[in-house]
């Protein structure tokens, strides 16, 4: 059976558990790929650190030199995370003939198009399943499995962190900051969870999905995106009170005027299956012409399931697949796939959820409503909560009919500057 040498740069928690499953099931990794792969190298700066898993000695080593020149490594799998060193990593590994493996969805979501570009130039390839998903196959999916289709939506619940903290809010009632407190000593949520809750983590992956289903090139930060993190028990109870249980979902909508892109806490129908994806899991909703409508769920991050996907591209890449792959779908490259025009993001059309905090005054309803009316959106439902604490206090609670994006975003801009008004409202976008 052939050899090949794979290292891995980068021994955190993936990293960690990416070594243990190339050394623990090697037998069942090589029926596999048709070959042997061997872990050759483990590359790391930290060399002291306790991990859960003991390595061959003399493997790990912060010597990244070694690997490239050692013209027996065929593939590097690049899990450092962020995207100014792994983006080294990847171009010298890619220059120094070797294929690459990643996980690492900012460094896709930022600078794809020239990975993807230099790659192609030298031959090589990049795999990069655990990227968006985790341990779902979600790339494979949608990459190849319905590469016949025309993806028309694709509605998803990508980041387990806060689709962890909705749950518990939910279920549980507790504040916004005891949940996060709570998935960070689960291990859920990071030490600084920011680039999760406010919808940065899943934007990134929203916006690789629109290159691999559309062919949109996108910069993620031109997406608009509203985080979770201004959320309070009462809002999740609103909803609930309404039929709707609140997710942080990326949208994907091919439209009559463009594809639409937006990442919001989103009031999803009781009974929808995005409704029914919780704890850390994630869900995503594909609706394709002709297959019509799937859905996929399961750990869409964790040290298990996302290094079982590293691993399946280590597989591929070996064997060959991925290049046959790489190849056929062009990405970041304009060809081979549709290259849809996106829309301009203050068009985008929706209905909303709205909370403001007001002074108990009795013009507060009228004035908020006028400013609502005078940006083209309508009121389907107002509630007013009084502050049992506090009588000068109370919320407003509103749903409107359908209106654009740049209109509400105006729109409640102006309100927050209302003398009634205290501090910034809560925005949510209502699922159908």
């Amino acid at each position: 059976m052939d050899k090949v040498k794979v290292a891995l740069v980068g021994f955190g928690t993936i990293g960690s558990g990416t070594a243990r499953l190339l050394l623990e099931e090697g037998p069942r990794v090589a029926r596999a790929a048709r070959r042997k792969i061997e872990l050759a190298y483990v590359v790391d700066t930290d060399l002291t650190r306790k991990r859960n898993v003991t390595l061959p000695k003399g493997l790990l080593s912060n010597d990244y030199d070694r690997v490239l020149a050692d013209p027996e490594v065929k593939v590097v799998i690049e899990l450092v995370g962020g995207t100014v060193e792994a983006k080294t990593i990847i171009l010298r590994a890619l220059e120094s003939g070797k294929d690459v493996v990643t996980a690492n969805k900012a460094l896709l979501a930022t600078h794809g198009p020239a990975l993807f570009q230099r790659a192609r130039e030298l031959g090589r390839t990049i795999a990069f399943e655990a990227s968006v998903g985790g341990g779902i196959p979600l790339i494979a999916a949608i990459g190849q499995s319905l590469a016949t289709d025309r993806i028309e939506l694709i509605e998803a619940i990508l980041n387990g962190t806060c689709n962890f903290i909705l749950t518990q809010m939910a279920e549980h009632g507790l504040e916004y900051a005891d949940v996060v407190a709570e998935a960070q000593r689960l291990g859920y949520a990071e030490a600084d969870p920011t680039l999760d809750v406010n919808g940065s983590d899943t934007t990134q992956k929203l916006a690789i999905l629109a290159q691999l289903a559309f062919g949109a090139a996108v910069d993620w930060k031109e997406i608009p995106r509203t985080g979770i993190d201004r959320l309070t028990p009462a809002d999740i109870h609103s909803a609930e009170q309404m039929g709707y249980a609140v997710r942080l979902v990326a949208t994907a909508r091919r439209g009559t005027y463009g594809l639409e892109l937006f990442v919001s806490p989103t009031l999803v129908p009781y009974g929808s299956q995005l409704a029914g994806v919780e704890g850390a899991f994630n869900g995503i909703r594909i609706v394709g012409e002709p297959i019509g409508p799937i859905f996929l769920q399961g750990y869409g991050a964790g040290q298990r399931p996302t290094s079982s996907a590293v691993v399946s591209d280590v597989i591929d890449t070996a064997s060959g697949r991925t290049a046959i792959t790489f190849a056929a779908q062009g990405l970041w490259s304009g060809e081979g796939v549709e290259n849809v025009s996106v829309r301009d993001p203050g068009e985008i059309p929706g209905r909303f959820y709205l909370r403001f905090d007001v002074k108990s005054q009795l013009d507060a309803v009228a004035e908020v409503t006028r400013v609502l009316k005078e940006h083209g959106a309508s009121v389907d439902t107002l509630v007013r909560y009084d502050d049992e604490a506090d009588s000068r206090r109370a919320a407003l609670v509103i749903v409107t009919g359908e209106t654009a994006e740049g209109n509400m975003k105006a729109a409640v801009k102006q309100i927050e500057k209302l003398p009634f008004v205290r501090g910034e409202a809560v925005r949510c976008r209502v699922g159908e």
